[in-house]
């Protein structure tokens, strides 16, 4: 299956999606990279089923400016409802006000991260995505979103040990709230097209752990109508 990796900005190398999902060559996939969005066209979705997104909004490693106008947002939601499959992993859900119509499209927004962590993740529903998945550990940025859509189908939770930090952020020291339980994988539909997002991944250990190179190689899968 061909897919379309979009990656790297300024705060997330894009060698780490690149290796992280070099393993799932041996499982069908064969990646077309672009990292500086200069590269991208809006054109180019339509040769994919898929798209893995691992970027937020800088051009580059190097150009800071934001790759997401208008019409490349709109290129992307017209690629998913017309049957296109999208999967936003980590970086890929920063979005922002200039951002409203992909951040609409993903059903949420970051919004923020504790310190580098032991972030544990679990699925919690039977789902095409899940299956075959056990729990995992791994030191990663434990990803808090904002959910923007009605209709997630959350199948995957993640939840982090107290780290001293989150009285700034407004949470409870202790985890004595459901703040801190975080959906770490749902899904979503739109037209006729299919929405994953998966929030680890900021670390290569985390692509590479065997039971998250399950969830990528099925959320795939499923993306592209599978």
């Amino acid at each position: 299956m061909r897919v379309f990796l979009f990656c790297g900005d300024y705060w997330h190398p894009e060698q780490v999606p690149i290796d992280g999902v070099a393993p799932l060559r041996e499982k069908g996939f064969d990646f077309d990279i672009i990292t500086d969005a200069n590269d991208f066209s809006p054109d180019i979705l339509k040769n994919y089923p898929v798209v893995l997104l691992s970027k937020s909004g800088e051009i580059s490693r190097t150009e800071k400016d934001s790759w997401k106008t208008q019409e490349v947002q709109q290129a992307f939601v017209d690629y998913v409802e017309n049957g296109g499959g999208l999967l936003a992993v980590h970086n890929a859900t920063v979005g922002g006000e200039r951002t409203q119509t992909l951040d609409a499209l993903l059903g949420c927004r970051f919004s923020y991260h504790p310190h580098d962590c032991p972030v544990t993740v679990q699925p919690v529903k039977p789902h095409p995505v899940t299956e075959g998945v056990g729990m995992f550990r791994e030191v990663d940025e434990h990803y808090r979103l904002e959910i923007l859509s009605s209709d997630i189908d959350v199948f995957m939770a993640s939840y982090s040990p107290p780290q001293g930090d989150e009285a700034q952020y407004g949470e409870d020291p202790y985890h004595n709230s459901e703040a801190w339980v975080c959906p770490a994988g749902y899904a979503r539909t739109q037209g006729e097209g299919r929405v994953c997002v998966l929030t680890p991944g900021h670390h290569l250990a985390v692509w590479r752990n065997p039971q998250y190179q399950r969830a990528l190689e099925n959320a795939l899968r499923w993306c592209a109508g599978g």
